[in-house]
């Protein structure tokens, strides 16, 4: 049941991505105004999402599912970083691909896949993935990206992603709720992170050089390596760690925490890339050929863990 919404879900999805495409071949926008709706998105839309998460009633089993979430999400970095590192040596992996295999694009398609598929209620354990993996982007994958060891802390802790999720866990631990009138705004600003997202998305297909895309065998490998065999070995650890988990609801949480982990490559190593003058085509590539074959290989994963 859940594989089947998943795939109905990721349909809608990659259908309001079409229409950003549209908008732009159509050209009534261009491509370069994606970086508005991509800035509206990561400024206003996600903090609004990530808190809005953390609105509801606390309980000691939601502290629980919480932590567990953040658990999950330190071991499965841990093992793409142990994997990552014996592929780079067999494989000769730049920093864009290191990067790329890593880092998911959790923060675009988790939250409107999980409240579309499992309920709104269930999206503050999604924060749980987005909290770890904000960290490591400002560090680790920033430090791989401009190929040097120095982290800007004054970036990490302005992030405004990660204030949100210090200020959604203050609220939620300390039993604070909102006024009505600020709660339903942000409830309503949230709603709208699933079409801005692919509607940005779908404008930036525009510029792909797709004869390129599809004649590059290293691309292939990649979108293997990320889509298909990370995945699997994430399968393999979430249901282990499902099946010693006690915790109600464990193994929904933990399917939360694979979801996170199995989509495609963070557009943020893209952008990145841009700034660090770093292959920013061959990112952007590998981004779109991981976009374009989820709908198939996350659907199966998920059948995979549900077996």
């Amino acid at each position: 049941m859940v594989t089947l919404l998943l795939t109905e879900q990721l349909t809608v999805l990659f259908l309001m991505m079409g229409c950003g495409f549209v908008l732009v071949k159509t050209k009534i926008v261009k491509s370069r105004d994606s970086k508005t709706l991509s800035l509206i998105s990561v400024y206003l839309i996600m903090p609004c999402v990530i808190i809005n998460a953390f609105q509801i009633d606390y309980s000691k089993e939601i502290q629980d599912g919480f932590l567990l979430a953040l658990f999950a999400a330190v071991i499965l970095h841990l093992l793409l970083f142990l994997i990552c590192g014996i592929l780079g040596k067999f494989l000769n992996l730049t920093s864009v691909e290191k990067a790329s295999l890593i880092y998911s694009n959790a923060g675009n398609l988790i939250i409107p896949l999980v409240t579309s598929v499992l309920g709104s209620e269930w999206v503050i354990y999604s924060s749980g993935f987005m909290c770890v993996q904000t960290l490591l982007l400002w560090t680790h994958a920033q430090s791989i990206m401009q190929g040097k060891t120095e982290f800007n802390w004054k970036k990490i802790l302005q992030n405004v992603n990660l204030i949100a999720i210090v200020v959604g866990i203050i609220l939620f631990f300390f039993h604070i709720k909102l006024p009505v009138i600020l709660s339903d705004t942000i409830n309503s600003l949230a709603s709208l992170i699933g079409p801005v997202s692919m509607i940005m998305l779908g404008m930036l297909l525009t510029e792909v050089d797709w004869k390129a895309l599809f004649t590059s065998r290293r691309i292939y490998l990649m979108t293997a390596l990320k889509m298909l065999v990370l995945p699997l070995i994430m399968v393999g650890c979430m249901r282990l760690l499902a099946h010693h988990c006690s915790l109600a609801n464990a193994s929904t949480i933990l399917l939360i925490s694979l979801l996170a982990t199995i989509t495609p490559s963070a557009t943020t190593i893209t952008q990145m890339a841009q700034i660090y003058d770093n292959h920013p085509d061959y990112a952007s590539a590998i981004n779109v050929f991981t976009t374009v074959v989820c709908i198939v290989t996350m659907p199966i994963m998920v059948l995979l863990y549900t077996l």
